[in-house]
């Protein structure tokens, strides 16, 4: 069994996760022993879902659908491209939806990948170390990550980052500050995506991975013991 097998078997059952966790790694160049993605699809964030099947290799055309989850992914855009974008984003600042002072702000990755390798975390190796994972948490869920990768430390540097749209926008910013990072999700994550209202997504970097599954373990172990006490505390009232 993979590291990244049994670090997914290991999340699963400890957070009783309702779907498998998902992980992705930019590529500078196709690979040969991974299944190109062959469908279209409206969005970047709808592979998170289709990653729960099996690996598969998008390249940057295939983000193209939804021009600021391509730029978000660090893609470079056509003018034709650059167009919709500004267009797209004109009308959320014209709506409200965003300020024209966050557009220059909004996380994205470094330039200069061809694709994106998509799948189950379960089925990643030394061969394609993600660079971010991928989990889908109700509340209760995502308190217990967050204790296992710090983010709710009451310290200055060791908290984790919380997001809101755009819900890509979370990957670039968890890895390039090498902290967790939650998102609330969306308005068109929660359409492309599908995903039931009750869950967030919780953006794990590479850096937090190696030492995740002890983590986890004393997190798991302290909640038990204090879910104990404050039974106890209730029983006594």
């Amino acid at each position: 069994m993979s590291k990244y097998e049994a670090l997914a078997n290991r999340l699963r059952a400890s957070l009783d996760l309702e779907f498998p966790p998902v992980a992705l790694v930019r590529v500078i160049e196709a690979p040969t022993d991974v299944s190109p993605f062959g469908d279209a699809v409206p969005s970047a964030c709808t592979f998170w879902r289709r990653a729960e099947q099996h690996l598969f290799y998008a390249d940057a055309e295939s983000h193209m659908g939804c021009p600021i989850g391509a730029m978000v992914m660090g893609f470079e855009l056509s003018e034709s491209k650059t167009e919709e974008l500004m267009s797209i984003v004109g009308d959320m600042c014209d709506v409200e939806y965003l300020e024209e002072a966050e557009v220059p702000q909004i996380p994205k990755f470094d330039a200069g990948v061809a694709g994106v390798v998509y799948g189950p975390l379960s089925e990643f190796g030394q061969e394609n170390e993600p660079d971010v994972v991928l989990v889908w948490v109700t509340p209760r869920q995502a308190m217990l990550l967050e204790e296992t990768v710090g983010g709710t430390r009451w310290t200055s540097d060791a908290g984790g980052s919380l997001l809101g749209r755009p819900a890509c926008g979370a990957l670039p910013r968890a890895h390039n500050s090498e902290l967790a990072t939650l998102s609330l999700g969306c308005a068109g994550m929660r359409t492309f995506t599908e995903i039931p209202d009750e869950f967030v997504l919780v953006a794990i970097p590479q850096t937090k991975l190696e030492h995740l599954e002890a983590a986890l373990d004393r997190t798991m172990a302290a909640n038990g013991q204090m879910l104990v006490a404050y039974q106890a505390m209730k029983s006594s009232v």
